[in-house]
């Protein structure tokens, strides 16, 4: 038997008190001389030692620096101008592009340089660009994205300086201006943006390809960011509507922390990691000249899965997700009315209702706030199935009602029809996984037939995999492909509080959920980290620890789900598919806090 510090990796430390929660906190800088919005694209500089330019209103090319408590103007740049890209130091800066003030060209491709005191002419970009986004040094520069013509062209192009000419980098997978932007040439990253409309999209450049990772948990745009691709912070922006929600990145998830104390939309940065950054300017509105710094306590401090003996108490404690602290909160209403649709997505701001009755083919995606309608499926049906962790923009949709075998995969633009499952099946219980690595769990077959199948799609086709130890249509399931769970189901009694895990394989029965309505939505990061909520007779929502159900934070209301849930285990969000109220959505969320750990 191994001990808990080799587990741990460190032995548990005594502590008289709990230590101070490692948790970082906006506080009051000394503000902008010049309030404005629209300065640079990209965090320039530190917290102690950050830089701005340029900017509107009026669009300007004053330049200020900061040194921990107060800006100071330096030299102007030379050409006046208004969302341009930015990045390098306090005192060796790149402005490239942006957009000129009344009278001038309405677009420029002008770089310039500055030295700490005054900006010199640089070599232009190739062509004219705004509202890109700049990484880098001024002798290893980046520049991506952005508009390239007045008429409000958006690209995915990326280009290259070496300090002596400019080349073509790696185009991004999506096109899109007015997102956040940090890093280096061959380490950079670009989250959050529009085109429109608002993404949640991350991606990573590694000095020739750009490649998805994480989203945001929100999608927005104008925000602003810094820090590196292991250790970043992204702030502000509209979401729709201003917002001063902040995210961190530990270089595997986002994770939102406390908000700017200004909400704020086009505003600036500087920073170097998701501990330490520099939050400017931007419409409120109107126009601002406050800045915020972002800092943590000092040590000792306590960070997400730490343990602690607390010698007062005589207890074991640690610091985590508190999901028994979990609640529910109505999300913006669908456009259309969804009966009986299918659901899914990785994220609230990713999450997709598909389709419903009568065969209407209408679909439409969250962005953390508002519903937006986008392509249509081709095949429109009831009762179907969804990838429950598809990251935006891509979704896999199969089976409905009658009988179909249908399935559909969307792209970010259109749906295409791929390989049909094997069973014709409707209410199949939702499904786990991504839109190029799913399952299909359970259902009602046709001709009619409580099912235990379980389907795997690679990409290319689908599979027969391990079956339901219980045979059940509409179970609430969801997680990764590999590591899924279907919690209840009908028909009554006997699949109503069954609670099976899937570990790739096969499934297995564990401890049965003590809420026995059918007609649930489930969601959550693995077969480990499960919730299910509400249902036919329940508005209860329980959380799975792989172990054990707690219960958590009740929705506004009992009613038919589905399985029509999306997101994490702890920012989740679920529809309702039946009258009243099938417009409906409620997002859940729960926040770390210091936990007593019980052993056995």
């Amino acid at each position: 038997m191994t001990k808990l510090k080799n587990l741990k990796g460190t032995a548990i430390q005594f502590r008289d008190a709990d230590p101070i929660v490692y948790v970082g906190s906006w506080s009051s800088g000394g503000n902008l001389n010049t309030a404005r919005a629209y300065m640079q694209r990209g965090s320039v500089g530190t917290q102690t030692a950050g830089l701005t330019f340029g900017g509107n209103p009026p669009i300007t090319g004053a330049t200020e620096k900061y040194d921990g408590s107060s800006w100071a103007e330096s030299g102007d740049l030379s050409v006046t101008r208004m969302d341009l890209a930015g990045l390098g130091t306090q005192t060796a800066a790149m402005a490239a592009g942006g957009e000129g003030a009344p009278g001038s060209p309405d677009m420029s491709s002008s770089v310039e340089l500055f030295g700490g005191t005054s900006w010199t002419s640089g070599t232009a970009m190739p062509s004219i660009r705004r509202t890109a986004g700049g990484m880098g040094t001024t002798t290893a520069a980046l520049i991506a994205g952005g508009n390239l013509s007045a008429s409000g062209t958006t690209t995915d192009d990326t280009i290259e300086w070496n300090g002596t000419s400019w080349t073509e980098g790696g185009d991004m997978n999506q096109a899109r201006r007015y997102f956040a932007s940090y890093g280096t040439q061959t380490a950079a990253q670009i989250a959050g943006g529009t085109n429109p409309p608002n993404t949640a999209l991350v991606e990573e450049y590694n000095g020739s390809t750009w490649s998805e990772i994480s989203d945001l948990n929100i999608a927005t745009s104008s925000l602003a960011g810094t820090g590196s691709i292991t250790s970043a912070l992204v702030f502000g922006g509209n979401s729709p509507g201003v917002t001063g929600k902040t995210e961190s990145w530990d270089n595997t998830s986002w994770t939102e922390v406390n908000d700017l104390s200004t909400a704020r939309t086009l505003l600036s940065s500087s920073g170097a990691s998701n501990t330490s950054a520099l939050a400017f300017g931007g419409l409120t509105p109107p126009a601002t000249n406050a800045t915020e710094e972002w800092s943590f306590p000092s040590s000792p401090a306590v960070q997400e899965g730490d343990m602690w003996f607390n010698s007062s108490s005589s207890t074991l404690k640690g610091y985590g997700v508190s999901f028994a602290t979990g609640t529910f909160s109505s999300g913006g209403n669908t456009t259309s009315t969804h009966l009986d649709a299918a659901a899914g997505g990785s994220a609230q701001s990713s999450f997709m209702i598909i389709s419903g009755s009568s065969d209407i083919r209408t679909v439409e995606q969250y962005d953390g706030s508002s519903w937006t309608e986008v392509a249509d499926v081709n095949v429109g049906r009831s009762l179907g199935g969804a990838s429950a962790k598809a990251p935006a923009p891509t979704m896999l949709f199969f089976g409905g009602q009658e009988g179909y075998k249908n399935t559909e995969q969307y792209n970010g633009s259109s749906w295409t029809e791929v390989s049909e499952l094997n069973t014709n099946r409707h209410y199949s219980g939702g499904g786990a996984g991504v839109s190029t690595a799913a399952l299909c769990v359970g259902g009602y077959g046709s001709p009619a037939a409580y099912l235990a199948l379980t389907e795997e799609y690679n990409g290319t086709s689908w599979t027969e995999k391990g079956d339901l130890n219980t045979a059940r249509y509409s179970g609430a399931t969801g997680g990764p492909s590999i590591s899924a769970r279907c919690v209840a189901g009908a028909p009554d009694p006997a699949a109503w509080d069954k609670n099976e895990g899937w570990d790739g394989t096969s499934w297995s029965e564990e401890t049965e959920n003590s809420d026995t309505s059918t007609s649930r939505a489930g969601f959550g990061d693995s077969k480990d980290s499960f919730m299910v909520a509400g249902g036919n007779e329940t508005s209860n929502s329980e959380f799975w620890n792989g172990s054990s159900w707690t219960e958590v934070g009740a929705t506004a209301s009992a009613g038919q789900r589905f399985n029509m849930g999306g997101g994490t285990a702890s920012a989740g969000i679920i529809g309702k598919c039946s009258n009243p109220n099938a417009t409906s959505t409620e997002e859940f969320n729960c926040d770390n806090a210091v936990l007593t750990v019980t052993t056995s």
